[in-house]
């Protein structure tokens, strides 16, 4: 099964609110008039794509006064053309790129966003397709229960784990981590963080000094900083990544809980306002539940349209 076929039956939600939305818009060959296409702008909404779905309706309201849309089939072709655009100024998507020996990935996100299940995820990723030896750094020492959480879903993925009791400097932990990782040999190091809440200050300095020591004993480390974001939280998800951004470089987003969502509008949302690839997609609890983020693969799989959707 292809990414585009794994796509359309996981984000069922967002197809079903999105690509059947428009067809009932259209139920009974209804022509295209202002209060259709005021129809559709909050059809796109309720969907999440915020200020865009305005933008979206004026470009279709544009081609229709120019003779260019004819039906439901243009205006899904015409919004396919759209949305990739917009994902495209976002920079690179998809896999990460492990050049580095080892890769380290630095990993950071609120509690309840999908960390702990999406580093598993990578590991397995990593193991699968690439026949990577993955370690897993458990430097989120302030709950037992996240480090417990995060070794038992590090077993099933097949990876090594750093980890030290409660309360230990998280830093140590990033240094024994990397000892580690060059002691074995491992070919990919990811680093788990406190699920920090922004507001807290002395956390986000712990992120930065977390940061520090990995540069300090890998060159160029963390090669790959990963933000994870919970794809149901809408405008407080992005609120969460730009005070990330204050404290550590993200290069990628990964997007979780889009299987259990009609919002998956909100991966174009993320896209526009930080500016930052989007790398991945959870779309599951299962370890194989992680998608590459492939724009053509989302938006056609959302939309019911391009040469794929008729396979």
């Amino acid at each position: 099964m292809g990414l585009y076929d794994r796509l359309r039956n996981r984000l069922t939600k967002t197809r079903s609110a999105i690509s059947d939305g428009i067809s009932g818009v259209f139920r009974g060959g209804r022509p295209m008039d202002d209060e259709l296409l005021a129809e559709l702008e909050a059809l796109l909404y309720t969907s999440d794509l915020g200020p865009l779905a305005t933008e979206l309706i004026e470009e279709l309201g544009r081609l229709h006064r120019r003779g260019e849309l004819a039906g439901e089939e243009d205006v899904r072709l015409a919004l396919r053309r759209k949305l990739l655009a917009e994902l495209e100024h976002a920079g690179a998507s998809g896999e990460l790129p492990l050049t580095h020996s080892p890769t380290v990935v630095l990993i950071v996100g609120v509690n309840g966003s999908g960390k702990t299940t999406t580093i598993a995820k990578l590991a397995h990723r990593a193991r699968q397709h690439g026949g990577k030896r993955v370690l897993v750094g458990a430097c989120d020492t302030w709950r037992a229960a996240a480090a417990d959480q995060l070794e038992i879903w590090t077993q099933r993925a097949g990876a090594d784990i750093v980890r030290k009791h409660e309360g230990a400097d998280p830093a140590a932990v990033a240094f024994e981590t990397m000892d580690a990782a060059l002691a074995k040999g491992s070919d990919v190091v990811l680093v788990d963080t406190a699920g920090r809440l922004h507001t807290q200050k002395n956390l986000m300095l712990e992120l930065e000094k977390i940061q520090r020591v990995l540069a300090k004993r890998i060159e160029g480390a963390p090669h790959e900083v990963l933000l994870v974001l919970d794809g149901t939280n809408g405008q407080n998800a992005i609120q969460q990544a730009k005070l990330f951004a204050e404290s550590v470089a993200i290069t990628g987003v990964v997007v979780t809980k889009l299987d259990g969502t009609a919002r998956g509008g909100a991966v174009f949302t993320i896209a526009r306002e930080l500016g930052l690839p989007v790398r991945y997609l959870g779309t599951g609890e299962a370890l194989e539940s992680l998608e590459p983020f492939e724009p053509e693969a989302f938006v056609d799989a959302i939309l019911a349209t391009g040469a794929q959707s008729t396979a």
